[in-house]
């Protein structure tokens, strides 16, 4: 028997937001969650109007989420799960809530504003025993599960040189200016806690992070805010010094004419080379030393089993950003399924089965502060926390 949907809420993600819908879909794409509570937005008319249009009970559709962590917890048919997709001042609070209240969490990045509470966040969730997941949604393609596992089978020899981008354009101009709802709240200290390094850079540093499996132990960086009257940085230029002595940059810009999302990672070691580009996610290039370069493609020759454990249709029908968010909540689930009361050993999840986790969410924001304590003191070099501090 197929085993019943994991009972989901959300937090945000109301009525003309983004990034709500596309975990909406992520969610369902596998079938393997079923929406059945909300706090949508935090003004009361909205969430309820909001809960309306997408067919949840009258009495699931909350004013605010601390109301729901209580009363959903109370529910023998309550949430399993949260996903949290408000501005980010509100991951850590309402995070918080949900793990007090016992249910699981799937948080968007970064995962808080301040890396304290995203350690006090790790330490509740552990002590909890609950599953807390952060969605740096890249790492779930195809492509750069098999980047990953190139790297760590040897393929590119001694890792030397990363260089991830993740150039933008929308912001090139004072989009904020004009009531845009997703510019006005990225651009405002307040609710996102910083600019291009949070909101892309954060990504791109991940995507490094997860196919290198490096430690990032020192960096050194430049934020620049270019456009008139703008609180927080829309360009970030970072120099990074690894644990085994590679060396890396990553640029991350949302003032970027000509490129829309064009999130790209390379990575050079001494055998060989790799590079895949999130505009053209099927195909990653790779050159071994003194070869010509070959194209490996998804579903195609050479895919491997860490690609394919994700892989839904045939090679040739493009897969991309839906699929790989939903390839992450469908990891997610698995773990869920697992943690439920009475889960049977079958219910265990494979071993290749994994997903960020808080412990990945806690490491994004110590980079984020790093780069930003870093570029206030003029591009002074700054050492990263251990990774299991």
């Amino acid at each position: 028997m197929k085993p019943s949907r994991i009972r989901l809420g959300m937090v945000g993600g109301g009525e003309g937001a983004f990034i709500g819908a596309v975990h909406r879909m992520a969610a369902r794409l596998d079938d393997q969650f079923e929406l059945v509570a909300g706090a949508l937005s935090a003004t009361p008319a909205k969430a309820q109007r909001s809960g309306q249009a997408l067919g949840l009970a009258a009495d699931r559709i909350y004013d605010s989420f601390e109301a729901m962590a209580a009363a959903e917890a109370a529910r023998p048919d309550g949430i399993e799960a949260v996903a949290i997709v408000t501005p980010n001042h509100v991951h850590a609070p309402a995070a918080t809530a949900f793990l007090k209240a016992g249910i699981h969490v799937i948080c968007d990045k970064p995962v808080t504003v301040h890396s304290a509470d995203a350690r006090k966040l790790a330490a509740l969730a552990k002590k909890q025993g609950l599953v807390f997941a952060v969605t740096h949604n890249y790492s779930a393609y195809p492509m750069v599960r098999v980047a990953r596992q190139m790297v760590q089978q040897g393929q590119l020899g001694e890792i030397r040189v990363v260089q991830a981008e993740y150039p933008q354009d929308w912001l090139a101009e004072p989009l904020e200016q004009s009531g845009q709802k997703q510019a006005a709240w990225r651009t405002d200290p307040a609710q996102a806690g910083g600019g291009a390094i949070g909101d892309i850079g954060s990504h791109a540093w991940h995507l490094a992070d997860y196919v290198t499996g490096q430690p990032l132990v020192e960096l050194c960086a430049e934020l620049s805010s270019f456009v008139p009257g703008r609180s927080v940085d829309d360009n970030a230029q970072v120099l990074l010094r690894y644990a085994n002595g590679a060396r890396g940059a990553i640029w991350a810009s949302q003032v970027a004419p000509g490129h829309l999302n064009d999130l790209r990672l390379r990575v050079y070691g001494s055998q060989g080379g790799i590079e895949w580009r999130q505009e053209q996610p099927n195909q990653l290039r790779y050159t071994p030393l003194g070869q010509p370069t070959q194209v490996l493609e998804r579903g195609g020759a050479g895919f491997g089993a860490a690609g394919a454990r994700l892989n839904r249709i045939p090679g040739g029908h493009p897969e991309g950003y839906l699929e790989a968010f939903a390839s992450l909540y469908s990891e997610v689930a698995q773990h869920l399924r697992a943690a439920r009361p009475g889960a049977r050993k079958s219910d265990r999840p494979d071993k290749a089965c994994h997903f960020p986790t808080i412990a990945d969410g806690l490491r994004g924001v110590q980079f984020i502060e790093a780069v930003q304590r870093s570029s206030r003191a003029g591009g002074r070099w700054v050492k990263l926390p251990a990774a299991q501090d």
